[in-house]
């Protein structure tokens, strides 16, 4: 279901977050103007959050994603087993892993369906006998939609019980597009990230111990996904496809939340020039081209609700950028006789 029919039918666009925020007509007005493709992404670390027990670091969770409703989040994505720096680093996660759902996932359940938004809860889940690190989607009917489970963990965490991911894991279609899941320690190995771009993931989450750093500006266009960031410490990021860097955390504000367009392609620019000038003639101010001249690619947006980015490059025979490798990728093939 799109994401405004959903809202229309759970009672008027954003019902539930604006009798929890009480900003009324406003964010419905915010509802309305959005782009077809427009998605709205929060994001938080865990920075000055910490408590005694887990039932009060989650109240004191929910209560940053709280800070986000005003911004109509359609999916809001916390840390990585968020209990360890929350509470106590010495738990085993045989102390701290529960069964999907359990009474973590559904204290984060409860708040989804709540405010009509997406939630990724990141925790330590027992499977079938199995300990995994893991990333539970919550829809917004506060149901479990997804689980992804970390593929590689570190040295420390299979010794300490916790069990690696299957090597290739689904990607989850949602409301507003194609989304997919790494965990921390995944960054290092470009199995995950292939994987996902190969299904179209259009976002890939990636909470985590640590901020990451430029290995994920170079997997954002590499994998050409909108990359999102949720960590113990600042900096938590969105990252668009080409690498940049979109919003973040930092000293003044632990969470972020900010609006990503998926109605948006990036092209190799040659030998394409011409096509590319003639779709930027025709559609003008309703497309949005930019070049990016010393990598050779284009990026090419929709700005309006009357465009489909994907319709007008079939219009102008304009191929992705990935489509463009792959031809060459075959030709190279024939020409090997292979």
């Amino acid at each position: 279901m799109e994401r405004r029919a959903f809202l229309k039918t759970a009672g008027g666009a954003g019902a539930g977050l604006i009798a929890s925020t009480n900003v009324g007509q406003n964010m419905e007005l915010r509802s309305a103007d959005r782009l077809p493709r427009e998605v709205w992404i929060a994001t938080l670390t865990m920075e000055q959050l910490k408590d005694s027990t887990i039932d009060k670091l989650i109240d004191r969770i929910i209560g940053r994603m709280e800070e986000t409703l005003p911004c109509q989040p359609d999916i809001i994505c916390i840390p990585e087993s968020f209990v360890f720096p929350g509470v106590s680093h010495s738990l085993p996660v045989k102390e701290i892993a529960e069964e999907i759902p359990g009474p973590i996932i559904k204290r984060f359940a409860a708040f989804a369906k709540d405010n009509k938004c997406y939630v990724i809860c990141p925790l330590h889940t027992k499977q079938q006998g199995k300990i995994f690190n893991s990333a539970v989607l919550i829809d917004r009917k506060g149901d479990v939609a997804h689980v992804y489970n970390k593929i590689h963990p570190t040295h420390s965490e299979v010794e300490g019980g916790t069990c690696p991911g299957a090597i290739e894991q689904p990607v989850y279609k949602t409301d507003f597009g194609v989304i997919g899941f790494q965990i921390c320690f995944d960054a290092n190995w470009a199995d995950g990230w292939y994987s996902l771009k190969q299904q179209g993931a259009e976002i890939i989450f990636w909470p985590s111990a640590f901020p990451g750093g430029r290995i994920l500006n170079g997997w954002a266009w590499s994998a050409q996904a909108h990359i999102v960031t949720s960590t113990w410490s600042d900096p938590s990021r969105i990252i668009d496809i080409t690498g940049d860097e979109i919003a973040a955390t930092g000293r003044y504000e632990h969470w972020v939340c900010a609006p990503v367009n998926l109605d948006k392609a990036m092209i190799h620019t040659w030998p394409y020039t011409k096509e590319i000038d003639a779709l930027r003639d025709k559609y003008g101010q309703t497309v949005r081209v930019t070049r990016k001249h010393d990598e050779g690619w284009t990026i090419i947006e929709s700005r309006s609700a009357d465009v489909s980015i994907m319709d007008a490059l079939k219009e102008f025979n304009i191929p992705l950028h990935r489509e463009h490798i792959a031809r060459a990728d075959k030709t190279q093939k024939q020409a090997r006789g292979l």
